[in-house]
């Protein structure tokens, strides 16, 4: 029996009338439906911010990022189940391993990252402070914190999990409630991967719906502190993005869109360099994986003219090597299209760019995939096409086809390559591959004003890329123009995408109250207990130690010259020194950082582990023989990483922000000192 995919919403499994027979992409055999219930998305979205809200702001940034990375090591452990799935979608194994383990990766990668960077609490703090007033106390600083709304991720199909957690994990350690809506040809697999994330455990009520299905009136019922992501085709994210309650409510969108992404071999490279077999491998790597269903495949590959038949033969040969099946059968290297029907889309867009260009490769029809009943699948040929006058061809620069099918453009010279790229009005991603330097700095800057991640592919960089077609956690993801305009990844931008930023303005003493962290001029508090003697909880921001005095002698700087082989003029050179615009010798900066960590460090053991860094370090003011310097030390940031020692013990980081001070009160120097400090248990 056929099963009928659900719904979760409102913290329930929804739907058992079947409806749209959803197909397998490799034998046209029925995988599951979808439900023909229609949901209230009144109660979905109310439920999210009523539920789902207060029960992700009830754990700080910190203990999200923990809570992302069990679940991400839980699904990692139950990934057979989802490539069993997955093969129906018509995905090979390497294929499944982007979407199920890429996904997975991502999970990860934030949760990594934001237990890096992110603080404990859920406000951050976009410093640092800017003073607004002569007297310094007056300052201005920027925060983010949640928005108290719900994202809605609608999402392609070619992706159904990657697509899914790519956008959940930033939502999520940014305590706003998710409701994904996957596209429907492979809303199977989401749903698979849904129900493993559910059942986890991990993720506190309200903080993950889905929607099989039609989104109905869920746009219509959302407000200024919702977001809307879309990654799916150009034309359906213009539709979403002017729905009349989006546009009234001010609800910020976020598109990213299928482009004409292109790949460029520089004009400097010929047929006898690695280069040029690296652009034939790239060109034919982002035609076959995901049978070219890929956002970010290339879709125009522009060569040098002289070049072109070298090209065409090198890139023939390769994908005459690609067999096309069922991804089950032993030597198959690319599956099927996600549908039937998208894959009469790609015919019909095909026929349209034959208007103009001709196939070198491949045909739509008279091919016969591997694998038994694979005549009812959704498999198409990959197909190389070539325009011959790029600049009078308009569809290649319009038209998508989105499977395995890539266009030649020829051009004359590096300006003409780089106008048809132009053509492409916005794209997610461009490739050049060059062995010149100097090419690349002259290209790129032109090419990154209608691309949003650019590749610049050579031998040195070739063995550890990761390739034109791969959007990473750590890099933005998204392009201008017909790429959507929006922008997601990027490491913790994509966190701050979901955060409201406010400009605070204030005294020092108040904005620092408000942001958890000392700001230069606010109220500190002195002690008898030097604060290096204080465990991680029993430090409160703003302890402050303010040190003794110590005059800089000649003999220091010689001895710290000899120690550091530092022997630069301004530190021993009398005459060269004094028609300098310090007018004297003056001391090693570092030795003044060194001197300053002596005034202020508690050299016996406790608490405080290591020093692991430094941070916004300047040197303001010089410091000359016979000046006398003084430091303060006050504790600036908390951070609890919920880590602990090898001996059981926990730690938090502690940032503290060190001003050391001449005679006269000027600041020489400021930084802040990073240290591991251990908790009393």
């Amino acid at each position: 029996m056929t099963p009928t995919l659900q719904s979760y919403l409102a913290g329930q499994w929804y739907g058992s009338e079947a409806a749209q027979v959803l197909p397998s992409a490799i034998n046209g055999r029925p995988v599951a439906t979808t439900h023909a219930e229609t949901p209230d998305f009144a109660d979905a979205v109310a439920w999210a911010r009523r539920e789902g809200g207060p029960a992700l702001l009830a754990l700080d940034f910190q203990q999200r990022a923990a809570r992302l990375k069990a679940l991400a090591a839980y699904l990692l452990e139950r990934k057979s189940q989802l490539y069993a799935i997955s093969a129906h979608t018509g995905a090979t194994r390497n294929d499944s391993w982007i979407d199920i383990e890429g996904g997975i990766g991502t999970l990860f990668a934030y949760a990594s990252m934001a237990g890096n960077e992110l603080p404990s609490g859920n406000l951050v703090h976009e410093g640092p402070a800017i003073p607004l007033g002569k007297q310094g106390q007056f300052v201005g600083t920027h925060i983010l914190v949640p928005r108290g709304g719900v994202a809605v991720h609608i999402n392609a199909f070619n992706f159904p999990i990657w697509g899914l957690l790519e956008k959940f994990a930033p939502t999520f350690l940014a305590g706003m409630p998710a409701i994904g809506k996957p596209a429907t040809a492979t809303s199977y697999l989401t749903e698979a991967v849904v129900r493993l994330m559910i059942d986890s455990g991990l993720l506190p009520v309200g903080s993950l719906q889905l929607v099989i299905g039609s989104v109905g009136d869920l746009l219509d019922r959302l407000d200024g502190r919702d977001v809307v992501t879309f990654t799916g085709s150009a034309d359906t994210a213009a539709k979403l993005r002017v729905n009349a309650n989006l546009v009234r409510q001010a609800v910020p969108f976020n598109a990213e869109a299928d482009s004409l992404n292109c790949a460029i071999l520089a004009p400097d490279v010929s047929p006898d360099d690695a280069e040029f077999d690296l652009f034939v491998a790239e060109v034919a790597r982002e035609m076959t994986a995901k049978a070219g269903q890929k956002c970010t495949a290339i879709r125009r590959a522009i060569v040098p003219r002289r070049h072109v038949d070298a090209v065409v033969s090198r890139l023939k040969e390769r994908l005459a090597r690609t067999v096309v099946g069922d991804p089950a059968v032993e030597g198959v290297t690319m599956g099927a299209l996600a549908s039937r029907a998208q894959r009469a889309d790609v015919a019909e867009r095909v026929a349209r760019l034959c208007r103009h260009a001709e196939v070198v490769h491949g045909a739509p029809d008279g091919f016969a995939p591997v694998g038994e009943g694979t005549a009812e699948g959704a498999f198409f040929a990959p197909m190389l096409l070539l325009s011959r006058d790029p600049h009078a061809d308009d569809a290649v620069h319009e038209v998508e086809a989105f499977g395995p099918v890539s266009t030649l453009l020829p051009y004359d010279d590096l300006d003409d390559a780089l106008a048809l790229a132009a053509r492409g009005r916005g794209s997610l991603v461009g490739t050049l591959v060059t062995r010149d330097p100097a090419t690349a700095a002259r290209a790129v800057p032109v090419a990154a004003a209608l691309h949003g991640r650019l590749l610049v592919l050579d031998r040195d960089a070739a063995p550890e890329s990761t390739g034109h077609g791969s959007p990473l956690p750590q890099l933005k993801h998204g392009g201008p123009g017909r790429a959507g305009g929006g922008e997601e990844l990027g490491g913790l931008r994509a966190v701050r995408h979901y955060l409201q930023r406010t400009a605070l303005q204030g005294s020092p003493t108040m904005v620092a109250a408000v942001v958890g962290e000392h700001i230069r001029g606010a109220a500190v508090r002195e002690s008898d207990v030097h604060p290096f003697r204080r465990h991680f909880e029993d430090l409160h921001i703003g302890d402050s130690l303010l040190t003794h005095r110590r005059t800089v002698t000649e003999a220091d700087i010689v001895a710290f010259g000899g120690l550091s082989g530092d022997y630069f003029y301004m530190h021993f050179d009398e005459i060269a020194a004094k028609s300098s615009p310090f007018g004297k010798r003056i001391a090693h900066g570092y030795f003044v950082l060194s001197a300053a960590a002596g005034l202020f460090v508690s050299p016996a053991p406790g608490p405080v582990l290591a020093n692991y860094g430094l941070d916004t370090l300047r040197f303001v003011k010089p410091v000359g023989i016979g000046d006398t310097i003084q430091a303060r030390l006050t504790a600036k940031r908390k951070t609890d990483r919920n880590k602990r020692d090898a001996h059981g013990v926990g730690q938090g980081v502690v940032a503290w922000d060190v001003e050391v001070r001449n005679q006269d009160g000027d600041l020489v120097a400021s930084y802040d000192i990073l240290t591991l400090v251990a908790k009393r248990g």
